[in-house]
């Protein structure tokens, strides 16, 4: 009863590791404005969003007022790492609809307008 339980319990483990959710990690961005950003993503209840924890320029890091700010909001994964809910843009200070698209270590975001006609995207790496 004792090792079957165990198995019971290994099993569970490794059905969440094969779940575990493709966004998740901290992603670099593409520069937007002179700069660019670390962007750590991580759950935030059933979705999962993104946090600037770093920010770069081309004189190297520098405390941007954006830092500890979220940037990716209630993303919801849809599949085969696809995900959709809001992009903040910085630099305009606006809100978006997003897409989210996961594949190995590239990531491309998409803030939309016009329910999704006209969008704009960038490309993140993964760094871990």
């Amino acid at each position: 009863m004792k090792s079957t339980l165990i198995l019971a319990m290994a099993g569970l483990f490794y059905a969440g590791a094969a779940m575990a959710d493709p966004a998740l990690g901290l992603w670099k961005t593409e520069v937007d404005d002179g700069a660019y950003a670390h962007v750590e993503i991580s759950p935030c209840g059933a979705n999962v969003c993104g946090t600037i924890v770093q920010t770069f320029n081309d004189s190297g890091e520098y405390n941007s007022p954006n830092k500890g700010k979220q940037i990716v909001r209630a993303m919801s994964p849809k599949g085969e790492g696809a995900y959709e809910g809001k992009v903040w843009r910085p630099s305009n200070d606006k809100i978006y609809f997003g897409k989210m698209q996961v594949g190995g270590k590239k990531l491309t975001l998409k803030g939309c307008v016009a329910g999704g006609l006209l969008c704009a995207s960038q490309k993140w790496t993964k760094i871990n």
